[in-house]
């Protein structure tokens, strides 16, 4: 690394897990959790179970992976992946139970939940609406203020950190390696062409644009200042199992330098 440069910033890995439901399996778990920071575990709103819960936290504790709490709306069918018409306390509630059923279940096997990840629609729904935002964040508080609250680092997040300002809750950003993004740092909708990406040489030249020069392509050509902590990886099959892989790998010697 030219020393002249400024020291890259270490960007933490985390994933979504956890997501099968009884006997539906989701996810190649076992094979992602050595290779992420943190681990993103569904709480049953939108997929998951106490046992699904509990293999995912005991997988976390071997593998000395920080656990997030990833509550969603209360939309099995859906994958929590279509926005729903919630007031303030029931978005405030269902956040809370959602936390405390997995952080009940950490307790029991002597770790705790580290921080809180929102899932699908209730994340962009957070970050495109300020009141439901603060309902998330009344949530955190209310429960434990310690606990940051993932968002996504956006081109212009200031509105974002003077509404956590509000309830004294840390956050952590983040960006996504398999994902792509519009022209306001927006992701793109799952429902356009082109929105997720499945190529390894694609996932890893954005994860190495964030780590290196904290930035993304957006899917017009523009190059957008992305100033993230945490970086979102996917293992939903060997393929991605794969990239998640070479990503961990050229992280490890990027950060040896």
């Amino acid at each position: 690394m030219n020393r002249s440069q400024p020291p890259i910033k270490k960007l933490l890995l985390n994933c979504d897990m956890g997501e099968s439901l009884g006997p539906w399996s989701m996810g190649m778990d076992e094979q992602v959790m050595p290779l992420v920071d943190m681990a993103n575990i569904a709480c049953g709103f939108h997929a998951s179970e106490p046992v699904t819960m509990t293999r995912t936290v005991l997988l976390a504790k071997q593998s000395r992976t920080q656990i997030g709490a990833h509550p969603s709306y209360p939309d099995l069918i859906g994958f929590g992946r279509r926005s729903m018409q919630c007031t303030p306390l029931e978005i405030i509630s269902m956040v809370q139970y959602q936390i405390g059923a997995l952080d009940g279940i950490c307790r029991a096997h002597d770790v705790r939940v580290g921080y809180v990840k929102p899932h699908g629609a209730l994340y962009n729904d957070m970050m495109r609406d300020a009141d439901i935002l603060r309902a998330v964040l009344e949530a955190i508080k209310s429960y434990d203020s310690n606990l940051p609250l993932m968002v996504l680092a956006a081109t212009n997040n200031h509105k974002t950190v003077s509404i956590a300002a509000e309830f004294g809750i840390t956050l952590l950003f983040e960006a996504f390696a398999d994902r792509a993004y519009d022209d306001n740092g927006f992701l793109l909708p799952r429902t356009q062409a082109g929105a997720v990406y499945h190529s390894e040489q694609q996932i890893l030249e954005q994860a190495l644009l964030l780590a290196t020069e904290g930035s993304v392509i957006s899917q017009n050509g523009h190059r957008l200042k992305l100033d993230a902590d945490t970086l979102c990886v996917h293992g939903d099959n060997a393929e991605s199992v794969q990239a998640v892989r070479h990503i961990r790998n050229t992280f490890n010697k990027l950060y040896r330098c």
